[in-house]
């Protein structure tokens, strides 16, 4: 995977082709002391939201994740970013709102720890999750309540020292599949398979009770950074994925 690292005075008329798929990584405690230079470009329901975190790092990773979000749009857009509005679906995916809703941009977000991925695209709906990888649970358990039969199978054939990265690979996978749809929690997590093998770049693998389904989409893993697990869906497979890591100036 080529990964270039670039700061955050991004350009104003960035590219993003139809057939490109943007991908940019951050570690938000490395952008937290600029917290002040974020919160300048929030809406005011942003920092309203961000003031009722109880704990600062909460309150700065929120904070720096949604001011990288806006920075990145504002360049794709051409526009300050302060300006941009958000919409949310029935199912709370964001996606522009007016004036910008017919600029074909569209966009997702996530983060875990201090890990952030911000995905971008023109024309294509899109889905990403990362997530930090963590032993402290029955994975056993937690895979029986969430995965598929098939899942849970191939869980099974590994080493109890693997399990637990590879239950991450496979939350990843299937939460950015579903973010993807924009279906959220209401499509059933054992109504579709994914692969828990390592980098696989075709990791959906049935969905029902259409099975054309799976093959409209693209679903791969990505880098999430050290100790984070990550996975990219995208629809249809005639794009290429460029990437970037987002570091102080």
């Amino acid at each position: 995977m080529n990964i270039t690292t670039c700061d955050f005075r991004f350009e104003r008329h960035a590219l993003l082709p139809e057939n490109e798929v943007h991908l940019w990584r951050a570690d938000l405690d490395a952008l937290r002391e600029s917290e002040a230079r974020w919160q300048k470009i929030l809406s005011s329901d942003e920092s309203a939201r961000a003031s009722r975190f109880r704990f600062a790092i909460d309150r700065q990773r929120f904070v720096v994740s949604r001011g990288l979000l806006r920075m990145i749009l504002g360049s794709y857009l051409a526009v300050e970013p302060g300006i941009l509005i958000f919409s949310y679906s029935g199912k709370d995916k964001p996606s522009m709102g007016q004036p910008h809703s017919e600029s074909g941009v569209r966009f997702n977000i996530s983060h875990s720890g201090a890990a952030v991925l911000l995905a971008f695209t023109r024309g294509r709906d899109i889905g990403v999750d990362v997530e930090q990888i963590r032993s402290d649970f029955d994975v056993e358990a937690i895979a029986r309540r969430f995965f598929s039969l098939h899942e849970q199978e191939q869980l099974e054939t590994l080493r109890k020292e693997e399990k637990f990265e590879a239950f991450f690979r496979c939350w990843t996978r299937k939460e950015a599949y579903i973010k993807a749809t924009g279906d959220g929690l209401s499509l059933p997590l054992h109504q579709f398979d994914v692969s828990i093998s390592v980098d696989n770049r075709d990791a959906l693998i049935a969905t029902r009770p259409d099975e054309s389904e799976a093959g409209r989409w693209s679903l791969r893993e990505v880098s999430g950074g050290e100790g984070y697990v990550a996975a990219l869906c995208v629809r249809g497979r005639d794009w290429k994925l460029k990437d970037w890591i987002a570091a102080p100036a």
